[in-house]
């Protein structure tokens, strides 16, 4: 059962490839992946650990639904994976994002100033994501230019 949601996990990943990372393959630490994103994107960080990928692939699926909105508002998505997490990376996780190893899915939104603006811990519907997105400052002087 494991490998049949990690199986669906990858088709969707290769779906979302123009938005979706993966920190795991990168030789960069997240700390330092976020801080090349500040200033340009806005960066929408989900975390699933593996016996509840389930939660990932409902977030992807609203997500892919939505790619334009996505593209649209300079938005990447990254895919951490807990078992894939380095201990650094999880380290950083926890301190700088209360992450609770525990969990079985957290999600954090950043905006382009590089600040954290709202934690999740359920997958969040597109719209919800977009109405929070749409309603920062930084976003509302983008949609006027």
């Amino acid at each position: 059962m494991r490998y049949y949601w990690l199986m669906i996990l990858t088709v969707l990943l290769m779906g979302l490839t123009f938005v979706m990372e993966s920190v795991a393959n990168q030789q960069k630490s997240l700390k330092a992946i976020l801080n090349e994103k500040k200033d340009h994107r806005r960066v929408l960080l989900i975390y699933g650990r593996d016996d509840a990928q389930h939660y990932l692939i409902e977030q992807q699926e609203a997500l892919t639904e939505a790619k334009d909105g996505v593209a649209e508002r300079d938005l990447d998505v990254i895919v951490l994976i807990a078992s894939m997490v380095s201990e650094p990376d999880r380290q950083f996780l926890m301190h700088d994002y209360k992450l609770n190893p525990s969990d079985n899915f957290a999600g954090w939104l950043i905006g382009k100033d590089g600040l954290h603006k709202k934690t999740y811990q359920k997958p969040v519907s597109a719209k919800e994501l977009f109405d929070t997105i749409d309603s920062m400052p930084m976003r509302k002087q983008e949609a006027k230019n």
